[in-house]
């Protein structure tokens, strides 16, 4: 049992010219229908660069009913009503905002409706249908399209779930956190939204309350950081729950037999598997030792990456760990094999987990920059060359070359993307202005900006750490570079076991860009090892880059990638029994910590 009854948080932030008022007003509230000596008021004050931490002091010194939890760093909305609430007393608790736009008078009805009234969250309500609501919130429109969202995706039967007065039981609400993962603004409905789905009792009351302060629509705030909270947790509460290794490989299997049917449309299977059937077997077996030898190159890079993080491995090792991830890339959708190889260096290495994603997130920026500039550069060759690549699409190249033609604006477009992206970061790597606080900030004037910037930066601090060495940049640089001139070798070998008639710079040329769009293809994780996005956009770009038939372009891409799954596969399974690793297992462990570095 708590020692207090009642514990009021106040969230603080530069509020030095309101907490004084605020505190003296909740004090005499509270008197006025609980006992002495059974409640208590915490500011909880969140890294404040004002006078608020010396006021909160003063008022805690001369008032024994009153407490101030510092927090020298800003948590967020949500981080500091969290760490105040687990330093209170009270067996009720109850937050409100400061500048006290909820008219005091509820706050009996909300305390009471949890202290005596048996409800495990109450919360108050601005848009609640009652003879006390008398004013929409001036953000109107916002608050609106906010709540209508919520009560879609999670069918809540809440009117008003950001509403800033509410108050819990204290053990329902400690279960309650154990899930909760915002630490800002959604805070408050992530917590309304998971009550109601544990079966808590959750009352809403309309309340009087008058706007001050923020009335406007904030972009970063309202629109990216909202609702993509909407979405993270509609995914984890209503999707992620019903996608079971059973649901995808079915899911999979549906898309790959409608994907077939479609193509039986306008090409004749008989024709690709006869021109499966004429592929030279050696020059196939040529092409997998090609791509074999991409492998320790592909442990040299990320044992390279690795260093630069403070973690000297053996390169054996770590392209042991590649295979395993590249292989359950294969086997799981939406590349959750990336995490295994988190995974697999934590427990056989010792190496923690924000350091595993962190080396990831560096090696898949520098796979799309290498990517990109092979395809980038190709397509300048090919224009250098006299082929008119803009053209792709005309009459008479018919349905495949539109296709092409889409291929390639869209591979040119993620290609431009990234190169602008990763140029970006290697200028603010090497610059003391904070380019991302900067550039938000020009957008929005809201707090929320510290929690968007947090992530933003954490993701650009990776890659910085790399790019701020010139040396480990350009070192990391080219072992991508010979990663992938490897993967379209592989590719080009496989032309050649089609006995392909083309000259040798247009092979290599058409190639290179083929090999390099289905990559950038397979960067939409809509498939497993993207089987499927990137035949296509290979099949695509080569019939209308040449005059190859369809069906002997696409039976290359198929036998290009099948070449590079086989090999990816066996030295996955390999490995996995070498390091006793379980597929399953990894990609599990992964999914649990993968959001543990994001909360960092």
């Amino acid at each position: 049992m708590a020692d207090r009854e009642v514990s009021v948080v106040l969230p603080a932030y530069n509020e030095a010219d309101s907490i004084e008022h605020t505190v003296s007003v909740t004090l005499e509230t509270l008197a006025a229908f609980l006992p002495a000596g059974s409640f208590e008021v915490v500011v909880a004050e969140d890294g404040c660069d004002d006078r608020t931490p010396a006021i909160a002091d003063r008022l805690a010194a001369a008032d024994d009913r009153v407490r101030h939890v510092h927090g020298d760093e800003r948590l967020g909305r949500g981080g500091a009503l969290e760490r105040a609430f687990r330093g209170s007393d009270g067996d009720v608790l109850v937050y409100f905002d400061t500048d006290l736009a909820t008219d005091m008078r509820h706050l009996e009805e909300l305390v009471d409706s949890v202290r005596v009234g048996g409800y495990d969250v109450a919360t108050g309500s601005r848009r609640m249908p009652g003879d006390e609501q008398r004013r929409e919130p001036e953000r109107g429109v916002a608050s609106t399209g906010f709540n209508a969202l919520v009560r879609l995706f999670f069918r809540s039967p809440l009117y008003d779930h950001q509403c800033g007065f509410k108050a819990f039981d204290r053990e329902a609400l400690f279960d309650l956190l154990t899930d909760v993962e915002d630490d800002h603004w959604f805070w408050d409905t992530e917590v309304l939204i998971r009550a109601q789905r544990a079966g808590y009792d959750v009352r809403e009351f309309p309340v009087e309350w008058e706007p001050t302060g923020d009335t406007t629509v904030d972009l970063v705030r309202d629109v990216l950081g909202m609702g993509s909270q909407i979405l993270r947790l509609w995914w984890q509460l209503a999707v992620r729950p019903r996608v079971d290794r059973r649901v995808t490989v079915a899911a999979g299997t549906l898309l790959v037999v409608a994907a077939l049917a479609v193509m039986t449309v306008y090409l004749d299977p008989r024709a690709v598997l006869s021109a499966m059937a004429g592929a030279d077997p050696a020059l196939v077996a040529v092409a997998a030792v090609v791509y074999l030898l991409s492998w320790p190159l592909r442990g040299l890079r990320y044992r390279d990456i690795l260093a630069e993080l403070g973690y000297r491995e053996r390169v054996g090792f770590l392209t042991g760990a590649v295979f395993i991830s590249q292989t359950g890339n294969l086997v799981f959708p939406a590349r959750l094999g990336d995490g295994v190889r988190a995974y697999v260096v934590k427990a056989r290495r010792d190496i923690p987990y924000p350091s595993g994603f962190a080396s990831l997130a560096i090696e898949r920026v520098f796979d799309l920059l290498t990517i990109a500039a092979l395809a980038g550069g190709t397509f300048l060759a090919l224009a250098a060359a006299g082929v008119d690549v803009t053209a792709i699409g005309g009459t008479e190249a018919g349905a495949a070359g539109r296709s092409g033609r889409t291929a390639v604006l869209v591979a040119g477009g993620v290609g431009l993307a990234a190169v602008a992206a990763v140029a970006v970061i290697v200028a603010t790597a090497r610059s003391e202005r904070n380019a991302v606080r900067a550039t938000l900030g020009r957008v929005s004037d809201d707090s929320y900006v510290d929690y968007v910037a947090g992530i933003v930066e954490r993701f650009a601090g990776d890659v910085q750490t790399v790019a701020d060495d010139r040396r480990a940049f350009a070192v990391v640089g080219a072992s991508s570079l010979a990663v992938w001139a490897l993967d379209v070798v592989t590719a080009l070998v496989v032309f050649l076991a089609f006995g392909v008639d083309l000259a040798p710079a247009a092979l290599v040329a058409v190639g290179f860009f083929a090999v390099s769009v289905g990559n950038l293809a397979k960067v939409l994780p809509l498939s497993p090892g993207g089987v499927g996005l990137y035949e296509g956009a290979f099949s695509l770009i080569v019939v209308a880059l040449t005059s190859v038939p369809f069906e002997v372009a696409l039976a290359a891409a198929v036998v290009d990638h099948a070449v590079k799954n086989v090999v990816t596969v066996v030295g996955g399974v390999a490995s996995t029994l070498l390091f006793n690793v379980s597929l399953t297992e990894a990609v599990e462990e992964s999914q649990e910590v993968g959001e543990a570095p994001a909360r960092e």
